[in-house]
């Protein structure tokens, strides 16, 4: 059997700046960055084609917010990992977006550190998931 060694990334941020550092930061041996969006309504059509490992989510967004596209995609693929990106600490948006399956968060102005630490729990946890 061969095993998976680097998880698969979509990267989904109205802001481009926001997308490069992110994909600065993640890139490398362990994550291969697959996709990118900057709308909501790119971002499902995107990562329910792709199936990536793990997403890297926007909350706030133009189109869709990313608490939708987090429930839509959820339901699709309950297994899927979802980071939510977000500069808000908003206590009942943290809890929305929780109760529909987030499954942690990167908050801006984020560090290299800190998106290392969030990307190496996600992918503990989608080691762990089925399918």
């Amino acid at each position: 059997m061969v095993t998976k060694t680097r998880l698969s990334v979509v990267l989904v941020d109205d802001n481009e700046l926001t997308r490069a550092a992110l994909r600065l930061m993640i890139a490398g041996d362990a994550y291969e960055i697959v996709g990118e969006a900057a709308s909501g309504r790119a971002a499902i059509e995107l990562i329910l084609r792709l199936r990536p490992d793990i997403v890297c989510l926007d909350i706030q967004m133009p189109d869709i917010n990313g608490l939708d596209v987090l429930e839509s995609i959820k339901d699709a693929h309950p297994a899927m990992v979802v980071l939510m990106v977000t500069s808000s600490n908003d206590l009942p948006t943290i809890k929305r977006a929780i109760s529909r399956g987030a499954a942690g968060f990167i908050v801006k102005p984020f560090t290299m550190g800190t998106v290392q630490d969030s990307m190496d729990k996600a992918a503990a946890l989608r080691r762990r998931a089925p399918g």
